[in-house]
Formats: C-alpha cells, structure tokens, sequence
C-alpha cells in the first residue's frame, strides 16, 4: 500500500523541481565567483615577462575576505573611475615608503631584488608613502604598465583577488609566486 501512496510527479511538479535546481545552481556559482574564486583573462602587455596576454589565471578571493594582502602578491584589482580588472603586483603595503630611481624600486630605502622584472621603468618617482589602508601596485613591465606611479594607490577594497595559476594555455599551466 505504500507504493500506491507514492506521490505522482505531475509534469508541473516535474518543471518545478528544474526550475529550482537551476535557481540553486545559479546561486551557488555566483556565491563562488563572488567569494572563492573566478577565472580572470589576462588582458595587455603591463606584466610581461610573469604573465602574457590573453593567459587565463585561477584568482582566490577568499583570502582577502578573511586577511590582508602581502607585499609582492600578483592581484587582480580595479583603478577608480575605470572598468575591468587590471593584473599587477603589490609593492608597497600601508606605511611604506616607495620610490623608482635608475630603473630600481626602492622600498623603505632599500634596493629591491626583483628578477622577474625583465623591462625596467624608465621613469624617476620621488619617495611616496603610501596611506593607511592603500596598496601601491606596479606592473612588472616597468616600462610599459598603467598603474601606482600613475594614478596613486588604490584602496584595499579595490584588490579583488590573489592570482594562483596560469591555467590556460595549457602547455603554460604553472603556479604564481
């Protein structure tokens, strides 16, 4: 007798039961991208020799919902006033001092060892501080990247993600410093 007090699945109990596993999927995958982790194409010449164009990253956002980033980090972060995301490299945390003199970033006073950096700037930068709660950002390829020495520091809730890995091309999948 139980088997007969089975319910029916009506075609509209049917559709309804899509219908909400769908809404759940969608969820779930925007709570991802939002607050684990999304795929970011690498779009621009600003970190050549780490990164090349067209490259696609694996970006954890958890980390900085739960921490702060640390000098050197390769984020994924957003310029006031502009759209999409930029690629670049953390220099100078909350307090340092920055400066470019030579071709050679100077943090704090001190030369920095940089060996991924392949094309070095070609400008001169006075010694900044960078303020509390702002990140100073530099592309690697000094000589050709739209960033801090540019258009100033950015604030911390403009960093979106930690880039993790080259995933795609897939001859080129690596990790990131």
């Amino acid at each position: 007798m139980a088997e007969k007090e089975k319910t029916q699945r009506t075609p509209a109990r049917e559709a309804l039961s899509w219908v909400l596993s769908i809404l759940v999927a969608v969820a779930l995958a925007l709570v991802i991208r939002t607050y684990v982790l999304e795929f970011i194409r690498v779009d621009g010449e600003s970190m050549t020799e780490t990164l090349q164009d067209g490259e696609r990253l694996l970006v954890t956002k958890y980390d900085y919902l739960l921490g702060q980033p640390d000098r050197f980090d390769i984020v994924i972060c957003h310029y006031p006033g502009r759209t999409g995301y930029f690629v670049k490299r953390i220099v100078g945390l909350p307090g340092d001092r920055v400066a470019v003199s030579g071709g050679v970033l100077y943090l704090n006073g001190e030369a920095v060892d940089e060996p991924y950096i392949d094309h070095p700037p070609t400008y001169e930068m006075a010694e900044y501080t960078v303020p509390e709660g702002m990140y100073f950002v530099l592309g690697d390829n000094r000589a050709n990247s739209n960033d801090s020495h540019l258009i100033g520091p950015i604030e911390q809730s403009q960093v979106v993600g930690h880039a993790r890995l080259v995933i795609f091309p897939f001859d080129s999948i690596r990790a990131l410093p």
